[in-house]
């Protein structure tokens, strides 16, 4: 086996020429701000307004309900905070990413309430029990559109029928990060009223995201300052990554999403064939509603920080949810609200630049290393 094999889409994917260009190409222009009335700041203004275009037609939105943010953290700390001021409660699922997760325990350290409803074995939550829990007092519900780290789909349609039949001025935030340009994504469709988005999960700049705002709906902004963004996200925008954005959602037009969606969801099925024939090994999340990109393995006997180096020894760029291969000393809590062995996981995730080679050396080395790990063991 020779070179790199980068199976780890799913924290970041390396950026596409079309947004590197971009990029280059706003800095090349040198624009100026576009909040300005001279020409180089009407420039800026145009190249911004054209992604933003760009981003609303790859997620169907209006363009005017897009704002940028630095990225889907930032979106969801601006969706549950501002949302925290429309009532003292809110509700996510229990298997939500930590922004979400400890955005809203900084809340109940604030004297709000929490709400976290539990979900089954492959990750998947209740519409039911999520709606069940809204009161009175409930401000927002979070529910991911796609769980990051073992995949599974949530039943994001459902969630919003159910939740909008028991309150209807509720509002719902989708958190899409693991999601967007892997599955086709209708914000106006969805019925949602807030969505987060990162551009650097399906190859647009990292530093850069969005957070869809249903048309109509005003949040107390979590930055202050000037009037970018309409009044709700301050600061100068980052015109070059905003470029970069717009041309990665551009370059998914036309099936584009559907087309990676098949390759992926192609060489996964492969990958999870050859790995689940290893000794030890099975798989994680829902079997049929999942995102096409990702495998989440559990592997038996072996340290997952052992097998993450001894695949990256040999070219193989991997990540594990469990405590020890991150800088938490938890386990992963994805992984036990599910009920499973929450510290011996290995996830593996292909993108747009993933070929089969990287996918067959994947297997191939992730076959030897366990081998090599257990006879160490034994």
């Amino acid at each position: 086996m020779t070179g790199r094999h980068y199976l780890d889409h799913a924290s970041t994917s390396p950026i596409r020429p079309e947004a590197l260009a971009a990029m280059n190409q706003w800095w090349a222009a040198g624009h100026g701000d576009p909040s300005r009335m001279h020409a180089e700041a009407l420039a800026a203004r145009y190249e911004i307004e054209q992604a933003r275009q760009q981003v609303a037609d790859c997620f169907g939105a209006r363009s005017r309900e897009v704002v940028f943010t630095s990225g889907a953290t930032e979106s969801i700390a601006a969706a549950v905070r501002g949302a925290a001021h429309r009532g003292a409660h809110q509700v996510l699922s229990a298997v939500e990413h930590s922004a979400v997760r400890l955005s809203a325990q900084r809340l109940e350290a604030q004297g709000h309430q929490v709400t976290v409803v539990g979900v089954d074995s492959t990750g998947r939550v209740n519409p039911d029990e999520m709606a069940a829990a809204i009161g009175p007092d409930t401000s927002a519900v979070h529910c991911q559109w796609a769980n990051h780290e073992v995949g599974t789909v949530q039943p994001v349609a459902e969630v919003v029928a159910a939740c909008r039949e028991r309150f209807p001025d509720v509002l719902i935030h989708i958190d899409a990060a693991a999601a967007a340009g892997r599955v086709h994504i209708d914000f106006a469709e969805i019925g949602a009223d807030l969505m987060s988005i990162s551009a650097h999960k399906f190859g647009g700049p990292p530093g850069i995201g969005a957070l869809l705002v249903r048309r109509g709906l005003r949040l107390v902004p979590l930055l202050e300052g000037g009037d970018q963004e309409r009044a709700r996200r301050a600061g100068l925008e980052n015109g070059a990554a905003i470029a970069g954005f717009g041309a990665a959602c551009a370059a998914l037009e036309d099936g584009g999403v559907e087309q990676e969606a098949s390759r992926a969801q192609t060489q996964c099925d492969k990958l999870r064939n050859l790995a689940q024939s290893i000794e030890g090994v099975v798989e994680y999340g829902h079997p049929t509603q999942r995102l096409p990109h990702l495998v989440c393995l559990g592997i038996s006997d072996v340290e997952p920080q052992a097998v993450l180096i001894a695949l990256d020894r040999v070219g193989v760029a991997a990540h594990s949810g469990s405590s020890c291969a991150s800088e938490s000393l938890e386990p992963s809590p994805v992984l036990e609200a599910m009920g499973v062995d929450a510290h011996h996981s290995l996830r593996l995730s292909v993108g747009w630049p993933t070929t089969d080679e990287d996918v067959e050396a994947a297997a191939q080395a992730l076959q030897e290393s366990l081998e090599e790990l257990r006879k160490l063991r034994a």
